[in-house]
């Protein structure tokens, strides 16, 4: 998702994101979305950043961080590409929660 132009603190330029609303959702194209981060150690620590583990389901290349504190509402025309999916069971062998 391309998430420029951004304000101060806001995650920038483009990058995975997850998307946690429905389409089902509104009858706008807005989607509610989690920004990722890459994985930092000192992260565990907050309670506001989900660990994600790479695999061949959500087709990211590196262990990440979902950034709650950046949970945001973007536009549709925002998203690049589609790299794969997190669903509830995906999650629970590769989310980490503080």
């Amino acid at each position: 998702m391309n998430l420029d132009p951004t304000i101060g603190a806001e995650i920038r330029k483009t990058r995975p994101v997850v998307v946690v609303s429905s389409d089902a959702v509104g009858a706008l194209p807005i989607r509610l979305v989690a920004p990722l981060s890459e994985w930092k150690d000192y992260f565990a620590q907050n309670v506001w950043h989900v660990k994600l583990v790479a695999n061949n389901q959500n087709g990211l290349a590196k262990t990440s961080a979902i950034d709650t504190l950046q949970l945001r509402g973007i536009d549709t025309q925002r998203f690049v590409q589609k790299l794969g999916s997190v669903d509830e069971v995906n999650c629970r062998s590769n989310c980490s929660y503080n």
